[in-house]
């Protein structure tokens, strides 16, 4: 949902795929209806509708005082969304500055203390020993081989609880993930050239 942390040019997006909007809207729970402010970045590629309306779907029954972690935050989509449906905390990751100030721009006019924006390299802030999260939300720039990288540093610096959920969404292309040898895959779908895929981890 973010440009690439290290280049000033975005990725290209995929065919059939949304341009950012000029607000991100939030579908369900206590903000539902409510329409946010997205801050212009070239290159961000907010979650659409339908594809969020499926995901939280499926975590309907883990999201209520769940710990999250939106690790490319952009628009905060998901971050809001599982705020409002009362997620415990949200965590939202970012490196774009403006796009970062626009997210706690957001969560003042929510008048919530449960978010916390965090204007950071992704990578590099996960190279940290962690805490554990129930859900993990990852959606990171197309095209630059990133998800490998996530995968591994999740695992191994301690941010996942044991069974938590992790939503991932990228490039169909790519085809079939090579995730960690705990997550299996309890979810699966694809919307036009994206695919998002909700793995559960066993606990260890």
């Amino acid at each position: 949902m973010s440009r690439n942390k290290t280049s000033s040019r975005s990725p290209k997006r995929p065919q059939g795929t949304q341009a950012a909007p000029g607000f991100v809207r939030i579908i369900g729970g206590q903000w539902r209806g409510r329409k946010l402010p997205v801050h212009d970045v070239t290159g961000l590629r907010p979650t659409t509708d339908r594809v969020k309306e499926t995901l939280f779907n499926w975590l309907m029954a883990d999201i209520y005082q769940a710990k999250c972690l939106d690790l490319f935050a952009g628009s905060g989509g998901l971050g809001f969304e599982a705020l409002s449906r009362q997620a415990e905390k949200v965590t939202l990751l970012e490196f774009d500055s403006k796009a970062a100030g626009q997210l706690k721009q957001n969560l003042a006019a929510l008048n919530t203390t449960s978010g916390k924006v965090v204007q950071t390299d992704t990578l590099a802030y996960l190279t940290k020993p962690g805490q554990p999260y129930d859900i993990v939300f990852i959606d990171p720039p197309f095209r630059r081989d990133m998800l490998a990288t996530v995968f591994d540093l999740l695992e191994q610096n301690g941010w996942l609880a044991d069974n938590a959920m992790i939503y991932v969404e990228a490039e169909s292309e790519l085809g079939q993930l090579q995730v960690p040898v705990s997550w299996s895959l309890h979810r699966e779908k694809t919307a036009g050239q994206i695919s998002y895929r909700l793995y559960q981890r066993e606990g260890q």
